[in-house]
């Protein structure tokens, strides 16, 4: 989720060096309430928590209950790193382009990622340029989709699931060294797609410039979309029919646009729907908690972008990957 501009865009507070892997119980940030409806998600004297640092630019959290471990990667480093009990080690090592890094690469590593109904990690797998399948116990990856139309996707950012098995992904330029000018680009415009379980690639969006995180609503009638574009800093709601397909134009969901007048950290990036309806969406300033009609509850703030989040342990931590770090927060409520 990275493109030419992000470091000084996205760039926080600098970062005091530490080794990957490492823990330390130091607590960051701040939790800021803007409506009192907030209360009942979560408690402003919460301590955000740091697990480890010294990460290039840690994204794509995901927690894998059959196991009980959480998964997030460095994406510039193309490794895939495990959170367990408190340690952390590499998971996969390259976690995306297996063999020599082209020079049009710029981001080879996986990025956003999901356990399905399977138990199968999906990965949107930047390098590769593909959406993947990787089997946990063994660790052996299988493309599920690299291509639309003949022609090879862009630098696949980030995936969601449907409860039917649809995989819902965009498609952004950002693993490209050169990003739209790029020469390895064969896809003219960068999209938002659905896969089905059939393994069809559907396009859902041409129009967005830069899609990034991608999210569905536990009633499974909402795909969520943001986009990390300066001139249109939103996230999208688009409707779904009841098999997963989007039946009508997409809404304004939430405006970043005074949050990034006021020249916060980050952009609209990752995005995570809880059961309840709440969306956690990261935005300039950290992750927005959103009700479900989109209003802003409050922020959960590192000093730094953060890049995305997920919901792991027992359903009430809230795990952030923030520019170099990882880090949890607890929730009130379960986001399963």
């Amino acid at each position: 989720m990275i493109r030419t501009t992000r470091r000084t865009v996205l760039a926080g507070i600098a970062a005091t060096p530490f080794l990957p892997g490492l823990a330390r119980a130091e607590a960051v940030g701040r939790i800021t309430r803007f409506d009192d409806a907030l209360d009942a998600v979560i408690d402003v004297a919460s301590p955000i928590e740091v697990l480890g640092t010294g990460y290039k630019w840690a994204e794509g959290p995901v927690w894998v209950k059959k196991g009980g471990y959480l998964l997030f990667n460095d994406v510039p480093s193309n490794v895939c790193y495990q959170w367990r009990k408190g340690k952390i080690a590499k998971f996969l090592d390259p976690s995306g382009l297996t063999g020599p890094i082209p020079a049009g690469i710029r981001e080879a590593g996986a990025n956003g990622m999901v356990v399905d109904a399977l138990g199968r990690l999906i990965i949107a797998d930047s390098g590769t340029r593909a959406i993947a399948a990787i089997d946990l116990k063994t660790k052996r990856k299988t493309i599920l989709a690299d291509k639309s139309e003949g022609k090879r996707f862009n630098s696949c950012n980030d995936v969601a699931l449907h409860s039917n098995g649809t995989i819902y992904f965009t498609d952004p330029p950002y693993g490209l060294a050169e990003g739209d000018k790029s020469p390895l680009k064969e896809i003219d415009f960068n999209g938002v797609y659905r896969l089905d379980p059939q393994g069809k690639v559907n396009l859902i969006d041409a129009d967005l410039s830069r899609p990034n995180g991608v999210a569905v609503s536990a009633d499974q009638q909402i795909l969520y979309v943001a986009m990390s574009d300066e001139k249109r800093p939103q996230v999208l709601a688009y409707p779904l029919d009841v098999e997963g397909g989007v039946s009508d134009y997409p809404k304004v969901f939430c405006d970043f646009s005074a949050e990034l007048d006021q020249k916060l950290p980050g952009l609209p990036d990752g995005i995570k729907a809880s059961r309840g309806g709440h969306v956690f969406a990261t935005g300039p300033g950290g992750v927005y908690i959103l009700a479900a009609d989109g209003r802003k509850l409050g922020l959960i703030s590192t000093g730094k972008a953060i890049a995305n989040c997920c919901f792991g342990e027992d359903g009430k931590t809230l795990f952030l990957t923030s520019s170099d770090m990882i880090a949890r927060v607890r929730l009130k409520i379960s986001g399963w």
